[in-house]
């Protein structure tokens, strides 16, 4: 596969930041390389907890005295300017902390020389991003042995493919960190078989009072239980030794491995019969699949994952003169002198591990996506939803097939499910409500357990700024139907809450209260720090994006829906934006003293990107006090900031600066990986080894992140107009982007040369015409795309030397 995009290590992984990541969506996996082998594995759906967890909390929460009649107390305190009283009130609303995402397994496959055992050398791990393909050449005196892994999602296994020309010897081993043991695999020689027992309950690392894991007790009726499968087959000779299956004299080996777990049972049907399935019917799903793919033809296998990615990852980027080939991560990514390959690989390897780590029936990408090595990972490796999560899915939509978007949109349902109960419960609203953290089981209250600073437990917007990833979806993909039946559904449900949660203030206004702007502060008169008091600019930014969308979603689908009326008399009395002294949007709505003048959450600016409720031709005034603002908070800090700081710069058609940044979000990392460093932003970030972007630690909201901002340099389609190369940066002379979505559902091909367009095709894969203005910012031109037809942009003077000789006639 020579037209193919592919990254190079020299050597095995030594540690897990410099593994390479395969996957699926539900099962991911670490590969470490070398003759050892090692294969670090994770669920998606193996996470500390309890599907009741949530309920229980919200129980106990409203025994501590939450509820509506405290939030009144809370309102009045603030009315009164008692900031200190309204944050001791709001600690009854803490409940304790989301669950974790855990490790599941590890697999070593060693291999050696047929009649020996001596390891092999292994110089060179190469990772195919367009087949999502790991091959290793493992040499030996007499021959080599080449090793393919990949991850299929139709076949629903991990593929370890080793072949050779000479005789060789595998030894395979299966283990985890959690609770387990092998079992009998009904006395089959090829085949091992893991039970592992899951914790019911995980601490994050902040909560050092509580056991970190804790597993089954009398309290639950969960039998938190998974199960991994590994089955053989080779020309070799194959026998169980213990724990282990011993290989030899072998020119083929195939291994496949999957799993299996009750989370996952509940998360495809929470109305099953999850909770009454057998141990062993869980087992035999894992182990039927790894056993019906080890018989297949691998050739078919491999043809069959190969299609599927190639269907998930739509997009291609070329940015510079080429894409396709192999590149050393080492040399020309981390410490290489072409700024446009690195821009390439950042927007490809992010579409690849977004790919990789969130697929259709399995749980949406956390923190780390769907990789973890840490029984008490960073932040719990969550959902994090004051911006992780939502960053995490911001390219979807543009670059992915729907599939990739598709557990984000479950996740989501599954909040507003529980979020229902919390907003009714803890606030006497309606509608459903979300706050800073959640899991795999939907938690929606409040963490931090009475000890939470209200700087980021109290912040009352998750489901609301989720709601706009949804959006999105239908805008990139003009899916009505989607929209009807799915996504309104959700925003009603939003709105309702805003709706009920706004306040009539002093001015006349309606205000949030409680408001926060995530994890800042301001001074308050006291002198001390205090995030409570004001409404924060994103708040305000978030509702009146949403009523604005609910009420183009009503008018879309033809609705009579009584809610419209309500939504456009709030919309009318909503508190409007603040511009500050010195020209800056304001992060709440007074002009205060900035506790962390440069923090690194860029929340009052969320009207920029990614919602465009602040453009240069809306709203020009708050178009420039938005620049002013991100001006004001300076360069990078960590992954995630980086790419948010790049897409608006893209967003304020700043394409100098955006490159910038993103060559700053692209060094790498040279300190440890492992240290868990301040979040304040003073300690920069950058890539490890194997190109994840750390905090320090990992999180994968970086990775994901990056295509997105890169895109809006690109191509940008808000606000009615596509703008064609709206913050190319003088450096990026040349390149091209096929299959991007455009609003309002179409696709797009684009290239370039300096730095002008020279072709593009606008394709409607819809059932229905459409209509859109496209700008390169010389002309403007309505175009009409049919369905299921495509425009060359060259008959409205995109990229045709003809147009441009008659327009200099013209003129």
């Amino acid at each position: 596969m020579t037209d193919t995009l592919r990254l190079t290590w020299d050597a095995p992984a030594t540690q897990w930041e410099e593994a390479t990541p395969l996957g699926n969506g539900r099962i991911g996996a670490m590969s470490f390389g070398g003759s050892d082998g090692r294969y670090q594995l994770n669920d998606s759906t193996i996470w500390s907890g309890t599907p009741d967890g949530p309920a229980r909390a919200l129980q106990n929460v409203r025994a501590k005295g939450a509820g509506p009649e405290r939030l009144a107390a809370v309102r009045e305190a603030l009315r009164a300017g008692d900031v200190r009283i309204a944050e001791d009130l709001l600690m009854a609303f803490e409940g304790p902390y989301s669950q974790e995402f855990l490790p599941l397994a590890d697999l070593h496959v060693r291999v050696h020389e047929a009649d020996e055992d001596a390891d092999l050398s292994a110089p060179c791990r190469v990772l195919d991003l367009d087949s999502a393909t790991l091959t290793e050449t493992l040499r030996t005196p007499n021959g080599d042995v080449i090793r393919r892994s990949w991850i299929s999602a139709p076949a629903q296994v991990l593929i370890i493919e080793l072949t050779s020309t000479v005789e060789f010897a595998a030894t395979i081993e299966l283990s985890t960190p959690l609770r387990g043991r092998i079992v009998d695999a009904h006395d089959a020689h090829d085949a091992l078989v893991l039970d592992v027992q899951t914790p019911i309950d995980g601490a994050p690392l902040h909560e050092d009072s509580v056991d970190p894991l804790r597993y089954t007790d009398d309290d639950t009726e969960f039998d938190a239980y998974a199960a991994v499968a590994v089955s053989l087959d080779s020309d070799g000779e194959v026998r169980r030794t213990g724990d282990h299956l011993i290989v030899r004299h072998a020119r083929r080996l195939l291994i496949a491995l999957s799993t299996s777990s009750r989370a996952g049972s509940w998360w495809a049907d929470a109305d099953g019969d999850w909770r009454t399935a057998s141990r062993e019917a869980i087992r035999d799903r894992a182990r039927a699949r790894a056993e019906t793919a080890a018989q297949r033809d691998v050739s078919a296998l491999f043809a069959e994952h190969v299609a599927d990615r190639r269907r998930i990852t739509r997009a291609r980027f070329a940015i510079g003169s080429r894409r396709e080939g192999e590149w050393s991560v080492d040399r020309d990514v981390l410490h290489g002198s072409d700024p446009l390959l690195r821009a390439t690989v950042a927007a490809e390897f992010g579409m690849y591990l977004l790919a990789s780590s969130s697929r259709a029936g399995s749980p949406a990408a956390n923190l780390q996506g769907i990789w973890n090595d840490q029984l008490q990972p960073a932040w719990s490796s969550n959902y994090t939803i004051n911006i992780n999560t939502e960053m995490n899915y911001w390219a979807a939509p543009m670059l992915l097939d729907p599939d990739a978007l598709e557990p984000l949109l479950s996740l989501v349902e599954l909040l507003a499910r529980t979020g229902t109960d919390t907003a009714r419960e803890l606030y006497g609203t309606r509608g459903w409500v979300a706050h800073h953290n959640s899991d795999v089981w939907g938690w929606s209250l409040p963490v931090g357990d009475g000890h939470g600073a209200a700087s980021w437990a109290i912040w009352m917007m998750g489901g609301v700024w989720l709601t706009h990833n949804l959006w999105d979806a239908y805008e990139f993909g003009g899916d009505t139907e989607l929209l009807r039946a799915r996504i309104w559904p959700l925003m009603r449900g939003a709105v309702e809450f805003c709706l009920d949660w706004l306040v009539p203030g002093a001015d006349g206004h309606l205000h949030a209260s409680p408001s926060t702007a995530p994890e800042n502060s301001y001074v308050a008169a006291d002198g001390r720090p205090t995030p409570l008091g004001l409404t924060a600019t994103s708040d305000l930014s978030l509702i009146g994006a949403l009523f604005e969308r609910a009420l183009v979603a009503i008018d879309a689908l033809g609705l009579d829906d009584a809610i419209e009326a309500e939504v456009r008399e709030a919309l009318a009395a909503l508190a409007p934006l603040q511009v500050g002294s010195d020209g800056r949007l304001l992060e709440w709505s007074a002009e205060v003293e900035e506790h962390e003048p440069l923090h690194r959450h860029l929340s009052p600016v969320v009207g920029l990107f990614p919602l465009d409720l602040v453009t240069p031709e809306r709203t020009p005034e708050l178009f420039d006090a938005s620049v002013r603002l991100i001006d004001a908070r300076g360069p990078g800090a960590m992954g995630w900031s980086w790419a948010w700081k790049v897409a608006l710069r893209a967003r304020a058609r700043q394409g100098e600066i955006a490159a910038s940044l993103l060559e700053e979000a692209l060094t790498p990392f040279d300190g440890d990986a492992t240290r868990h460093g301040p979040v304040d932003g003073s300690e920069w970030g950058g890539l490890l080894p194997n190109l994840f972007s750390t905090h320090p630690p990992f999180q994968i909201d970086g990775n994901l992140g990056f295509p997105a901002a890169i895109a809006e340099m690109l191509v940008q389609s808000h606000g009615g107009t596509v703008r064609l190369l709206p913050a190319l940066p003088l450096s990026w002379d040349h390149g091209d982007v096929q299959g991007m979505a455009v609003r309002p559902g179409l696709v797009l091909d684009i290239a370039w040369v300096g730095g002008r367009v020279t072709s593009g095709i606008l394709r409607n894969p819809g059932d229905r015409d459409r209509h859109v203005t496209v700008s390169d910012g010389d002309r403007v031109a309505e175009i009409l795309v049919p369905a299921g037809g495509q425009v060359d942009l060259a008959r409205h003077g995109f990229g045709s030397v003809e147009a441009d000789e008659a327009e200099s006639r013209a003129r």
